[in-house]
């Protein structure tokens, strides 16, 4: 098959591309490395099935090119990080929906499958303590539009009602996946990413900033058992019209993190407690608890982490430790 994955440098479109050419597929990547880098997909330049380009999705002749030229888009272009959605809002949504808009568009015209990255973000705040494992047909509530922490729940939103209405009026294949805390080697925590950002202050010493009260929980899925999902939803015409989780159930708080990583990685770092308003912005609203129910992938796919959070924090360790020796 041949694949184009938008926003293929970033840290899950680089394994993602790595995993489709070990399968012997062609990947075409488009990036304009705002937030991905070369490095994610260095190791891949010289091979013969790999091919890279440096643009926007917005540029529509580009697209039309590599979209007319695939069988499969994986659509991961975005604005991500809540440190970037509070910096620079209009990039989130100008990238996130105008983007989609364009992926939309043009693999209509060639009737193309697009799978559509989406986010546990667009669950919103959920509700009240006992809140249950979000299901892909729950009911979402959101925060007010005076704050821009919601900003990037909604663009994702709008892509997701974007690809599930081109997939009704026009009987385009689209699968929507839903992502839940990735994280692996090369994840870096310049977009506000927990796991890298605990992990390079241990390492280094430095104080592990938790924001919030660090109560807050969340799971996290290796990035290798993220891209297996995705590959084989692709391949699977039954997803097609269907909305995924993709994600560990295996539930961890912020500070509990934070300890971890401390300890795993031999640190005498110490842990500080940032409020939030300090950390992002004045009244920054977050979701207490956010784990995925994947009964539905599992149905469809067989699909469940293979991978748990002490082997993929020692993958990351690991990582970061071979960084320092390079400098």
């Amino acid at each position: 098959m041949k694949y184009l994955i938008t926003g293929g440098a970033g840290f899950i479109g680089g394994h993602l591309a790595e995993a489709l050419l070990t399968k012997g597929h062609q990947v075409a990547v488009i990036d304009d490395l705002s937030t991905g880098s070369l490095e994610n997909i260095k190791p891949l330049i010289k091979n013969p099935k790999f091919h890279f380009v440096i643009e926007t999705i917005l540029n529509t002749a580009i697209m039309d090119r590599l979209v007319s030229e695939c069988d499969i888009v994986v659509h991961l272009a975005a604005a991500v990080g809540v440190d970037l959605i509070i910096k620079d809002p209009i990039q989130v949504m100008e990238t996130n929906v105008n983007g989609t808009e364009v992926v939309l568009k043009t693999a209509a015209r060639y009737r193309k499958k697009v799978m559509i990255a989406s986010t546990s973000e667009v669950y919103g705040k959920g509700t009240v303590e006992g809140q249950k494992n979000f299901t892909e047909t729950d009911d979402r509530l959101l925060g007010p539009t005076t704050k821009s922490r919601w900003i990037y729940a909604c663009s994702k939103s709008l892509d997701e009602f974007m690809g599930l209405a081109y997939c009704k009026k026009y009987d385009l294949p689209i699968v929507i996946f839903r992502f839940f805390n990735t994280v692996g080697p090369r994840q870096i925590g310049q977009y506000g990413m927990v796991i890298p950002r605990f992990i390079k202050s241990a390492l280094a010493g430095e104080p592990i900033r938790v924001f919030g009260d660090g109560t807050q929980s969340r799971c996290f899925c290796n990035v290798s058992d993220v891209v297996r999902a995705v590959i084989l939803l692709s391949q699977n015409p039954k997803a097609v019209g269907e909305v995924f989780n993709i994600g560990s159930t295996e539930e961890i708080s912020i500070m509990d993190l934070a300890k971890k990583v401390k300890k795993m990685a031999k640190s005498r770092s110490a842990i500080e407690i940032i409020a939030y308003d300090k950390a992002y912005e004045p009244g920054f609203e977050d979701t207490q608890r956010r784990v995925p129910n994947i009964l539905k992938i599992y149905k469809f796919i067989g699909w469940k982490p293979r991978k748990n959070l002490d082997q993929t924090l020692l993958e990351v360790i690991k990582y970061y430790k071979n960084r320092q020796k390079e400098v």
